[in-house]
């Protein structure tokens, strides 16, 4: 095979496929061939890259035969539709939508937790949900020295989660607040600046929204435990960038909170902050436009036997979807498996 990879990015006007472009320049990724691809009216559009502008193409079936791995950044109605068609014509798909996540032929992959899972695609490579990548980043050491029995999540996730609508939508909701003025929300269900909204996602069946559900369906499939019991609670909050995340775990067998920092200290994708005594914890004013899961707040929970509790922050535009997708995508290349 030819030196380099013709990656296409479908999605690359987006929020996520604009971060994905950074990343992939940023890592060095080795790029032969750049195919950016958008919707049609989108055609045109110029996108920088390395120096160099490559302008949009629509997405057709065309683009798919002249790439070997596709980075999807789109919704999941239309990795629905494209993901097949790049199957179709040798295209490695890595989709970042829901659409196949939960599909058991269809890999869904954390790179530092479960990487072997790679080799098995048939064609098509899930990006976890942003909330999840970042919680079994954090975790899954645990998970591994002691063996978790469960979790308690409480994500507290940045309004860019929503896209480009959702910062201007905060952006404009501040203007009409501070000058007096009403605004009706569209993207959110209740203003959201100085607001907490404990509602992403639409409500399932059991009173908790699909949001929240992502981190138990997903969790299990990426840890491989199905089994483990997890309690979660989703809430937006008036935030640009980075979600923040409080975990308590419960283990099945005891340790220490040294070994716990120990292992965080020695996990390949995670930032130790934790010095309460020194005011030092992660936040998502800080953490936003880095690739790393910081940890901090790391202390027993005294109200089981085996807990811990954990603040967990991390750009979920960067590692929460963007640099996931391209940590996928070299692995894929190093072991050649597209």
């Amino acid at each position: 095979m030819a030196e380099g990879v013709r990656l296409a990015i479908v999605g690359a006007t987006g929020v996520v496929g604009q971060e994905m472009l950074k990343v992939l320049e940023e890592r060095q990724f080795n790029v032969r061939e750049l195919i950016c691809l958008a919707d049609p009216r989108e055609a045109g559009t110029p996108i920088k890259f390395r120096g160099e502008t490559f302008k949009v193409q629509a997405v057709s079936e065309e683009a798919f035969k002249q790439a070997d791995i596709a980075l999807l950044a789109v919704g999941s109605e239309i990795s629905q539709e494209l993901a097949p068609l790049a199957i179709k014509n040798d295209c490695l798909a890595i989709d970042n939508s829901y659409a196949f996540r939960l599909q058991d032929d269809v890999p869904l992959v954390v790179p530092e937790v479960n990487p072997e899972d790679i080799s098995l695609h048939k064609g098509i490579i899930s990006n976890p949900n942003c909330s999840t990548i970042i919680m079994t980043v954090a975790i899954n050491p645990i998970h591994k020295a002691a063996k978790l029995k469960r979790v308690i999540v409480s994500t507290y996730q940045a309004v860019s989660g929503a896209g480009k609508a959702g910062l201007e939508e905060l952006e404009a909701n501040v203007r009409a607040i501070i000058s007096g003025t009403e605004m009706q929300p569209q993207v959110f269900q209740y203003p959201i600046a100085f607001n907490l909204i404990p509602h992403i996602d639409i409500f399932v069946e059991n009173d908790y929204t699909r949001e929240e559900m992502k981190l138990v369906w997903e969790t299990r499939k990426i840890m491989h435990a199905p089994d483990l019991k997890i309690a979660p609670t989703a809430v937006r909050v008036p935030v640009y960038r980075s979600h923040s995340e409080s975990i308590n775990v419960e283990t099945e067998i005891p340790i220490s909170l040294e070994e716990v920092k120990r292992i965080f200290a020695a996990t390949p994708g995670v930032v130790v902050q934790d010095e309460p005594g020194n005011n030092v914890y992660p936040m998502p004013l800080y953490t936003s436009n880095s690739d790393e899961v910081y940890i901090g707040r790391i202390r027993k929970d005294f109200s089981v036997d085996n807990g811990i509790a954990l603040w967990v922050v991390a750009d979920q535009i960067r590692k929460g979807a963007a640099t996931n997708a391209i940590q996928i995508a070299e692995i894929v290349v190093q072991k050649t498996l597209y």
